[in-house]
């Protein structure tokens, strides 16, 4: 048996009792529900809603997960990234992702699978120039993301040095970094429910429109 003698996890649960979910309470397709569900996740004053793990599965077949941010919606789930980064070289080899979303303190979940791809040059150079500063000094220190580095100093180095070569207002954007939109083929939508018995509620792409389907919990 799984047990750890100093703590057992094993005995560590909640029931959930904040409501359930039909498919007729729905809307049409899975953005207008995503941005319906994250709204209230951002007036219940959430920490970090837009938080989301992305899992990545590389061309050796091994799975990756990390929290990223969720930067916009469209017609895909909008991420951005360093190019040359773990999660960069998993979906170049293999494009196909998972996104979760989780809001425990609604009892809600949302499970996206879809496709990533890159997004333009403009776009990207549009929300680069959106961010802070310290943010676009950060995207040029981490130019090798993922990579081994001896101790911290080698990145505060960077950091003094990036920002006497590009003062506030300057920086480029790095032809290394930008954005990905994840294409959705499949949306999962959980809320949470007593004994179990939760409710999932998946969107799935067919042709021009969504079809729902309830999920055994």
């Amino acid at each position: 048996m799984c047990y750890d003698s100093k703590m057992d996890v094993s005995q560590l649960r909640e029931n959930y009792t904040q409501g359930g979910m039909e498919k007729e309470d729905l809307a049409i397709d899975p953005f207008a529900q995503f941005r319906e569900w994250i709204e209230a996740a951002v007036k219940a004053n959430l920490p970090e809603p837009n938080a989301m793990t992305l899992s990545t599965v590389g061309g050796n077949g091994i799975p990756s997960s990390r929290t990223v941010l969720l930067k916009g919606i469209d017609h895909g789930f909008c991420l951005f990234s360093n190019y040359r980064s773990q999660k960069a070289q998993d979906i170049n080899a293999n494009p196909n992702v998972a996104l979760t979303f989780l809001w425990h303190a609604l009892e809600r979940q949302v499970i996206i699978q879809g496709v990533a791809e890159k997004m333009s040059e403009a776009e990207s150079a549009a929300y680069f120039a959106s961010r802070p500063y310290e943010s676009q000094i950060g995207a040029w220190v981490s130019e090798s993301q993922s990579s081994v580095l001896p101790d911290r100093a080698e990145i505060e180095a960077r950091d003094i040095a990036l920002k006497a070569k590009y003062p506030e207002g300057a920086v480029p954007l790095p032809e290394f970094w930008g954005g990905y939109r994840v294409i959705p083929s499949k949306v999962e939508f959980w809320q949470g429910r007593v004994g179990r018995l939760h409710d999932r509620l998946r969107y799935v792409h067919a042709g021009e429109s969504w079809e729902i389907e309830r999920l055994s919990p």
